[in-house]
């Protein structure tokens, strides 16, 4: 087979490669986020987490996000609609089906976004996800009713719609104390990449299993708050398969970070 005259990390592949809709890593991310960690029944959570990744301990963390990304040459700062996204992540803790059990870790089932660029660059990296509407509350650098300042007493609403059907809805009510990182923000997150395979129609996907090689990750620090969850019935997704669950912490702040490839678990 003769070489490829195509210059494109990834479709459409053209000579040139400046249409491709993703290009090669490294991947700077920065962003706004409301966090709630949340408990449901590790049982029932089972079904969302394969069996050879780990056990699902009751725990996990719904993430909802502001994003804002580039590449090395940062020209997507000066045409932010390249840019700019917003993305709820659910994750579920696990303790590992090999290895240190006590080192718990996260997997992530379910994610949706509104940018087909952050599409694929999930699916690269093993984060399962689909197209979903995502809206929160953001907080500004002023003292003022609208800016839901990092304070005591400030609230913010977060809520995610798939296909036009509403999904969750959460709210923060800040404490204006300090908060620990929750969720992906604290430990090492899975995710499951596989293909299949249309000369082989009749066979599914076998998925590898990698967590994103992410370095230079900063913060302004987290507050924490009180929150509600709510995750609604939907006819294809599946997150109600956790049935009832109750919000047991949650936060608000900012982060960025790089993403320079993934690594095999």
């Amino acid at each position: 087979m003769p070489p490829s005259s195509s210059s494109s990390f990834a479709p459409p592949f053209t000579a040139s490669g400046r249409s491709a809709l993703v290009q090669a890593p490294p991947w700077h991310y920065a962003g706004w986020l409301v966090n709630v960690g949340f408990s449901f029944d590790a049982a029932r959570g089972a079904a969302l987490v394969p069996p050879e990744v780990g056990v699902v301990t009751g725990h996990g963390c719904v993430h909802f996000a502001d994003w804002q990304s580039c590449g090395d040459d940062g020209r997507e700062m000066l045409d932010p609609v390249y840019a700019q996204y917003r993305e709820t992540i659910v994750v579920l803790e696990i303790e590992p089906a090999r290895g240190d059990t006590s080192r718990r870790c996260f997997y992530c089932p379910l994610i949706y976004v509104d940018q087909d660029i952050s599409m694929l660059r999930g699916w690269l990296q093993g984060w399962p996800k689909k197209i979903g509407q995502t809206w929160l509350t953001r907080s500004l650098p002023l003292i003022h009713p609208a800016a839901a300042p990092m304070a005591a007493g400030s609230r913010l609403g977060a809520s995610l719609s798939v296909k036009e059907r509403r999904l969750v809805d959460a709210t923060v009510t800040l404490s204006g104390e300090a908060s620990g990182p929750l969720g992906f923000l604290a430990a090492p997150t899975i995710g499951a990449i596989g293909w299949p395979d249309l000369t082989q129609p009749g066979s599914v996907a076998v998925p590898r299993y990698l967590r994103a090689d992410i370095i230079d990750r900063v913060e302004t620090g987290w507050v924490q708050g009180e929150a509600t969850l709510r995750f609604h019935e939907h006819p294809v997704e599946e997150l109600v398969l956790l049935g009832p669950v109750q919000a047991t912490q949650a936060s608000a702040g900012w982060m960025g970070l790089t993403v320079r490839g993934a690594i095999a678990v």
